[in-house]
């Protein structure tokens, strides 16, 4: 659905004027066999390779305390994608993919793996636990490492998701009727052979609460109780320094019991010491056109507060069909008030 108004996002991107630096903007090319171009990239920014010949300054999960202005002043013709657009304010745009190796849609291959639509790619399933560990201690990537191999070769870079969830478990795991030490141990294990790869970050934990705020009953919490988040987000921090560590929720983009729940929690975490880069906000689950709180901005900001960076990390606004041309302008009047809600917070990152 965001594609089908994708002229509206555009237009919620384009609307602050930017300014030219002489720094290689977020994403832009920064080396490479041959390269003769800025070598150079934007504050908060670093040089990372793709390959022999190509490198792109990458900020993708993680934003600096000021709105990033690396892009010369946008044209009707300077930029031309959804991601073109959110690099330019120092944010990005993504998307997710899934069993890539089954499509034959080229129309659909090509604006997928276009870049300057999408900078971001987050492999849907091929990362959760059921994918990577079947069997305990035996680990799979073929099919993860495809969808990884093919984001990093459209230049695109890869969020993983996710390490930690109620949802997707082998039974072996949830089923398995093991004791908080073992089960601990086990995650850890998890954790750190999973996180042996290219993520830039991470949904390191994902869907705690409840709609309520209260916790949600999972093997990981009933077990352990909930210090697992803490856990998982030291073990995930032990593996690798530079990851941008992310606990994910949905339907806590407004001010309302769940997103108060997850506020404490990162709260307390980071009151604790507990590694914690950032946030993540999908509120996919119960959005519907011109039925949700506004109050976006104000929560986001908020986290923002604690010094954690905000990632709007899944996003689908639906309707009642049949549409109908009132229901697609107020569709897109939605879509464009979550892009403004991310613009006017420094932290939120895409």
């Amino acid at each position: 659905m965001i594609l089908s108004n994708r002229n509206l996002l555009l237009g919620a991107l384009a609307t602050v004027a930017i300014q030219s630096v002489q720094a290689v903007a977020v994403w832009g090319q920064c080396g490479g066999k041959g390269w003769t171009g800025g070598t150079t990239c934007d504050a908060g920014s670093y040089c990372q390779a793709q390959g022999e010949y190509y490198s792109q300054c990458e900020r993708p999960c993680t934003a600096s305390g000021t709105t990033t202005s690396g892009a010369a002043t946008p044209t009707s013709t300077a930029l031309r994608g959804l991601h073109a657009l959110a690099k330019s304010k120092g944010r990005y745009f993504g998307t997710a993919t899934d069993q890539l190796w089954n499509i034959n849609d080229a129309a659909y291959l090509s604006l997928t793996g276009n870049p300057s639509e999408f900078g971001m790619n987050t492999p849907g399933n091929q990362l959760k636990w059921d994918a990577t560990e079947r069997s305990r201690g035996s680990f799979t990537y073929t099919y993860a490492d495809y969808e990884v191999s093919w984001a990093k070769n459209h230049s695109q870079a890869i969020r993983g998701h996710t390490l930690v969830w109620h949802s997707q478990l082998p039974s072996w795991v949830s089923n398995g009727g093991f004791n908080s030490a073992t089960l601990t141990s086990i995650m850890q294990n998890h954790i750190s052979n999973v996180m042996d790869g290219p993520d830039v970050c991470l949904d390191v934990v994902n869907e705690m609460f409840n709609d309520d705020g209260t916790w949600r009953s999972s093997v990981f919490y009933n077990t352990i109780g909930p210090s697992f988040v803490a856990v998982a987000l030291r073990a995930a921090r032990a593996t690798d320094a530079k990851a941008k560590l992310y606990l994910n929720e949905y339907n806590t983009d407004w001010v309302g019991a769940k997103s108060n729940a997850m506020y404490n929690l990162a709260k307390d975490l980071v009151g604790q010491g507990v590694p914690l880069d950032g946030i993540g906000f999908h509120p996919e689950a119960h959005l519907v056109v011109n039925s949700f709180e506004r109050s976006f901005q104000t929560n986001y900001q908020r986290f923002a507060d604690l010094k954690l960076d905000v990632a709007i990390t899944e996003l689908d606004i639906r309707m009642t069909l049949p549409a109908t041309s009132a229901l697609l302008t107020a569709q897109a009047e939605n879509y464009k008030y979550v892009m403004n809600s991310c613009l006017a917070v420094s932290r939120c990152v895409g």
